[in-house]
């Protein structure tokens, strides 16, 4: 198995041949206030990947840690995501990001969801537009300079066919921003990316807050017999699979800590060990998307 040595500078090369960071700050659901520090603090750490999104409504404080951090912007690997009520609104909606991050450009612009809400009333989605025309307006980015790459973020199977089978999908997505860790590590969903060259990050790679995962026994005695935390082993696992992670803290230590992935590496048997477990669930469903709206459908499994 290829050495883990120094995963905290490791990149996974995109389609577009851009190299993203392979570990990275997610700021979903940190709290106001906190993520500016949080930020600052994982940039000084060493960190060169923060993820956001105009959803989370923190990328004011997220361009406030870069610019606290000292760290030039050059270094930095930066994602932000389409909001749902914006997808006919392409334009404005990046500008809208990058005027709160206080930058000229993001390294990294993903649909959040593929689901076309209507502004006017939150509860339903266009009837003359859909996620497969909010792409068609993204491509329309790339060259502009103020996105470097562009992706998707909660696509499952189905609707990455529909999109790369329409005639107007000229780009295929750099990235597919999904939820991965061991109780929902959708095994077909990564494979089809990767058959199709779509880079896979994992969100929540530690099963969020509270994760069942930290009381796994079988995690527990890998990261026990590494000496090693389970949310380090778990970060471990995904980039030793092939995708980049985004733990989310905004603990100092821990944000420190689950960047300490440098003096250990998994072997085949621990990553198997890992692969076997049983249990499942996810963090984030699709529930809370305007009614009749499904995006995942069990084509990951």
């Amino acid at each position: 198995m290829q050495r883990l040595a120094m995963a905290t500078s490791k990149t996974f090369k995109l389609n577009t041949g851009s190299a993203i960071p392979a570990i990275g700050l997610g700021t979903w659901q940190s709290k106001p206030n906190e993520v500016r520090d949080a930020v600052k603090v994982a940039l000084q750490a060493g960190y060169r990947h923060i993820d956001t999104a105009a959803a989370y409504g923190n990328e004011k404080e997220v361009g406030d840690g870069i610019k606290d951090s000292g760290v030039p912007r050059s270094e930095i690997w930066l994602t932000t995501k389409l909001d749902n009520p914006w997808h006919k609104r392409v334009p404005q909606a990046i500008d809208n990001s990058l005027k709160a991050l206080q930058t000229d450009y993001v390294d990294l612009y993903l649909m959040h969801w593929p689901c076309s809400t209507n502004p006017d009333n939150m509860d339903e989605v266009y009837k003359d537009w859909d996620f497969v025309d909010t792409w068609r307006e993204m491509q329309k980015l790339v060259g502009t300079g103020k996105v470097k790459n562009i992706g998707v973020s909660n696509f499952a199977i189905k609707n990455l066919e529909r999109l790369l089978n329409d005639p107007s999908c000229k780009i295929v997505p750099a990235v597919n921003q999904i939820e991965l860790h061991p109780c929902n590590p959708s095994p077909k969903l990564v494979a089809y990316c990767k058959e199709k060259g779509i880079h896979c990050t994992g969100y929540s790679p530690l099963g969020s807050t509270d994760s069942p995962l930290y009381k796994n026994k079988t995690l527990i005695s890998v990261a026990k017999e590494k000496g090693k935390s389970p949310q380090q082993v778990l970060l471990a696992w995904g980039i030793q699979k092939g995708w980049s992670v985004l733990p989310k803290s905004v603990t100092e230590k821990r944000i420190i800590d689950n960047f300490a992935l440098d003096d250990f590496e998994l072997t085949e048997a621990d990553i198997k060990k890992i692969d076997s477990i049983t249990e499942r669930f996810k963090v984030c469903g699709d529930d809370w998307l305007p009614k009749g709206v499904k995006v995942f459908f069990g084509d990951d499994e």
